[in-house]
């Protein structure tokens, strides 16, 4: 069984987003870029999951500029087999990625594809279901456990009442959540072999996908200060502040 591994190319989580002067977005000018976190959660799932002999091949995908090379070299360090990069120097949006996915689907056929529940700059949420919908595949969201059995996934997740367990027919999608596993550190070795190892370059064109933005961002703002905090002397004037000026009660 193949599994594919979709991994997108984002901000590194440790670094402060500045927004343009002129609120046109995010500045992304001489930033440290990284794989998105929760693929690589979903990067090391995979990676297990054949090492428990449940996969023979982990295939990694980026859709993006040639620099998210980088990001697939990451995942073939950490132990991917191979990758494919669709090059496109254009922003794309969710449905796009999951039109250009479901053409390497169909043209892999893998038995699982796992990928991040959403990346951190965007933070949409929408492509794995995406995925799902145009594939009309099962789907597991969120997930917190993943087990392979007979041509069945089951899929644990966290809801509000505890822990739900789902099972899926295979072939079948499942997006990552952060309690899953802990992404492993790629050794110099694996690093100086994944140099070796090869990557596909293909275009949104080869999947006749037209990647043309949906959306407009208005604007794009900076989240406002946090306030100071204040003491107060009793219960009487926490409840009127929360009553008058925060206006809860």
């Amino acid at each position: 069984m193949k599994i594919l591994v979709p991994v997108k190319r984002v901000i590194d989580y440790n670094v402060k987003v500045r927004v343009k002067a002129d609120g046109s977005g995010v500045d992304l000018a001489n930033v440290k870029m990284s794989m998105n976190p929760f693929d690589e959660i979903a990067v090391e799932e995979a990676l297990r999951l054949k090492e428990a002999g449940k996969a023979e091949e982990v295939i990694v995908v980026s859709v993006g500029p040639q620099q998210a090379t980088e990001t697939l070299r990451t995942g073939l360090a950490m132990g991917a087999d191979r990758g494919i990069l669709v090059k496109t120097d254009e922003t794309t949006e969710p449905l796009a990625v999951a039109k250009i996915l479901k053409g390497i689907v169909e043209a892999e056929e893998p038995g699982l594809v796992i990928l991040g529940k959403q990346a951190i700059d965007d933070d949409c949420n929408q492509t794995g279901q995406m995925l799902a919908a145009l594939l009309g595949w099962a789907q597991g969201t969120f997930a917190s456990k993943v087990d392979i059995g007979d041509g069945t996934v089951d899929v644990t997740r966290e809801v509000d009442g505890g822990l739900q367990t789902v099972k899926l027919k295979m072939p079948a999608i499942v997006t990552t959540d952060l309690r899953l596993n802990e992404p492993r550190y790629a050794s110099l070795p694996n690093i100086m072999k994944a140099k070796k190892k090869p990557i596909d370059e293909k275009t949104p064109d080869d999947f006749g996908v037209d990647i043309a933005p949906r959306l407009t961002v208005v604007s794009t703002a900076e989240p406002a200060a946090r306030q100071a905090g204040v003491k107060v002397g009793s219960v009487a004037e926490l409840v009127d502040k929360l009553k008058n000026e925060a206006g809860v009660l």
